[in-house]
């Protein structure tokens, strides 16, 4: 309708303003794509959760050419936490790579934002995570997504959501439904058929106090501990929220997903025995688990002297747990 400010004196310039349309609906559908020339379509800064006093979290979806749905893996970036981008996967592992290779496959890239732990501590980055796969399913016709076709990926940091996105699921009792989150699309389930993990955290019970090999940036910044920074609380309530921020927790709950977990066995930060650890715990659960060692890497792929053959790897096994 069209009417003037509130308060406005009389003969103002009126203004259309629809009331019954405010606040606007959030979390809509994307808008129109881009289309690339060779037909990829590109949705870029679509926001799928916001909540005031933070930024709000934001994806990129790129949907190959294709005749109908495809299934989609959505990207969790690392940065202990602290820090990252959906946009930048880890230096060793070029852009073009890790995208090319997603696309080539049939698959949608799905890459996410969330909040880090100096804005929020834990739950608040898998309650993003959790709300990006719903947003995803809500929209996935808007997309050309097949919403019971989608798995999850990550590094680092966004290993550990990742496999905590694959463990924590709906129906897995109060605990489960607490990691959910109220945050963004509601109504949608959050689980995935498969996941992949490069370097994860499972255990952060057993990295709490480790010496971290990080030395002060060239100002002088000294990075804070990335785990104490993501549990929030006090070093007397660590290990009980060092516990329920672990993906051993729950890899003996509901029936899980197919994991794909990589690790290098020179990792100075986050330990080989960390992607062992949950490896043992889904192993002993019943699922269906593979671990690859990479040798003599350090963290990030370090050292290794080819990192195309494990994402390669790493696409293969959604590629095919994603099938239709």
């Amino acid at each position: 309708m069209t009417q003037a400010p509130p308060g406005a004196p009389a003969g103002q310039q009126t203004f259309d303003l629809d009331l019954a349309a405010w606040p606007p609906p959030p979390f809509r559908a994307p808008g129109p794509p881009r289309v690339g020339q060779d037909g990829t379509r590109h949705f870029d800064g679509v926001t799928y959760a916001s909540t005031l006093g933070y930024r709000p979290c934001l994806l990129d979806v790129r949907v190959p050419a294709a005749a109908g749905p495809v299934a989609a893996v959505v990207w969790i970036h690392g940065g202990g936490w602290l820090e990252g981008d959906r946009r930048y996967p880890p230096p060793t592992v070029p852009a073009e790579l890790l995208h090319g290779t997603v696309l080539g496959a049939g698959l949608a890239l799905v890459c996410i934002d969330y909040r880090h732990s100096l804005e929020a501590p834990f739950p608040a980055q898998l309650h993003d995570v959790k709300a990006a796969i719903r947003y995803v399913r809500r929209h996935a016709a808007e997309l050309g997504i097949d919403p019971h076709r989608i798995g999850v990926m990550g590094e680092s940091a966004g290993g550990h959501l990742a496999a905590l996105a694959g463990l924590v699921q709906p129906d897995g009792g109060d605990a489960a439904a607490a990691l959910e989150g109220g945050v963004g699309v509601q109504g949608e389930d959050s689980s995935v058929r498969a996941a992949v993990c490069w370097y994860p955290a499972t255990d952060l019970g057993a990295l709490l106090g480790q010496p971290l090999p990080m030395p002060p940036a060239p100002d002088g910044t000294v990075f804070p501990d990335p785990f104490a920074s993501l549990l929030g609380g006090t070093p007397q309530q660590w290990p009980e929220l060092a516990r329920t921020a672990s993906p051993v927790t729950y890899a003996g709950g509901a029936t899980p997903p197919p994991f794909l977990l990589l690790h290098g066995t020179e990792d100075r930060l986050l330990p080989y025995s960390q992607s062992e650890s949950l490896a043992a715990a889904l192993k002993g659960a019943g699922g269906e688990v593979t671990l690859v060692p990479v040798e003599g890497a350090d963290h990030i792929f370090l050292g290794s002297p080819d990192v195309t053959p494990l994402v390669t790897q790493s696409i293969d096994f959604l590629a095919r747990h994603l099938a239709a």
